[in-house]
């Protein structure tokens, strides 16, 4: 069995916020994490890093639960 630490939990938040990103801006083009985080743009890069990461890490986490 698959137990959940930290950093499971940590890329299930971040999945989620990229998931609704990408909803709002693909029902109406608008950048929500670059509207919020616009004063830096390295930040905006690293968010976007974090999440493309966290779904890698739900991938690995998906194989471990089929694995029983």
């Amino acid at each position: 069995m698959c137990k959940i630490n930290l950093l499971d939990k940590i890329s299930f938040v971040l999945v989620i916020i990229g998931a609704i990103n990408w909803g709002i801006f693909g029902l109406f083009n608008f950048d929500l994490v670059h509207f919020i985080f616009s004063f830096s743009d390295m930040l905006v890069r690293a968010i976007y890093i974090l999440v493309g990461l966290a779904g890698i890490n739900m991938i690995r986490f998906l194989y471990c639960l089929n694995k029983k």
